[in-house]
């Protein structure tokens, strides 16, 4: 449980990172959420964090103690092997997490990160962005309907990783699209038709990656990732079961009026209150079938 001792009515949430997601997304989220105070931002260079901090209304720190002195939950927006060190910290410190997929790059990191936020005792949010959209709500409730689940098919192609690309960040250009990609297509596809016990993999791990699943349902599906196509971009998912189909253009899902439902998850969480909202064993269940997939790659 976070310690929550001198709460105030607003949820006074730090971040941690001044990159393009984190100017795009986090720190307005934060600032413009009614129940939310963006108290600061702490970046590896301390003129990334003053500038963010400048534009968003609130304080930029020279160190992250000093950022977790000053708030009950932490956002990171910073490359996932950072994360899951820095995060540590945070987890010691009794504050909520708000954590980036994959939680980590590495699977033992994953680990280690989950049994320090259970020996805390705090609770975590993920920011797998999808998940707080009513178009993918809609889809996995749909998805309960179509009886005994057979299949599924996911297509994520996109050009996110060509040059000029702001999502060319060094470590998605050195994994590929399986661990950015991954976690999104995943996660929507294990929710819909069961968890997924087994993958097989193939294709090129910088390139185009496509996986089979098997779930514990014993339905069957296919995911196709790639984020260095030359053209357009494609995010669906179709699953199929004994009486129906359920379908979603994941593409048009998720908007900034969804994103502002990422501050409420985390409201509830330091709060105590009940939320539906991914957490870090949900990362670490997809971290798992990453690291699985990722084996088997070129």
């Amino acid at each position: 449980m976070a310690n929550n001792a001198g709460m105030s009515e607003t949820v006074k949430v730090g971040l941690v990172g001044a990159g393009q997601w984190a100017n795009m997304v986090h720190a307005p989220i934060f600032a413009n959420h009614p129940e939310t105070e963006l108290v600061g931002v702490w970046a590896r260079r301390l003129e990334a964090a003053q500038h963010l901090a400048r534009r968003s209304g609130t304080a930029a720190f020279a160190s992250y103690e000093e950022l977790l002195d000053q708030c009950e939950a932490v956002a990171f927006c910073v490359p996932p092997n950072v994360q899951a060190e820095m995060a540590l910290a945070a987890a010691k410190a009794g504050k909520v997490l708000l954590l980036e997929k994959p939680i980590a790059l590495e699977l033992d990191a994953a680990k280690r990160l989950v049994a320090a936020v259970e020996d805390a005792g705090v609770r975590t949010v993920v920011l797998l962005s999808l998940r707080y959209a009513q178009p993918v709500k809609d889809f996995l409730k749909a998805a309960q309907g179509i009886g005994r689940p057979l299949g599924g098919r996911v297509a994520w192609v996109s050009g996110a990783l060509k040059e000029g690309s702001p999502f060319a960040t060094p470590w998605r250009l050195e994994r590929g699209p399986l661990p950015d990609l991954g976690p999104h297509a995943i996660d929507l596809v294990d929710a819909a038709l069961g968890p997924v016990v087994d993958v097989r993999a193939s294709g090129d791990r910088l390139g185009w990656v496509s996986l089979t699943l098997t779930h514990q349902s014993g339905a069957t599906s296919t995911v196709d990732l790639c984020a260095t196509a030359g053209a357009g971009g494609v995010s669906t998912i179709e699953v199929y079961g004994e009486t129906g189909a359920a379908s979603l253009d994941a593409s048009k899902a998720a908007d900034a009026t969804s994103m502002m439902n990422v501050p409420a998850a985390v409201v509830a969480a330091v709060r105590g209150e009940a939320t539906d909202a991914p957490d870090i064993h949900r990362g670490l269940h997809l971290q798992k079938i990453l690291a699985r997939a990722e084996a088997q790659l070129l």
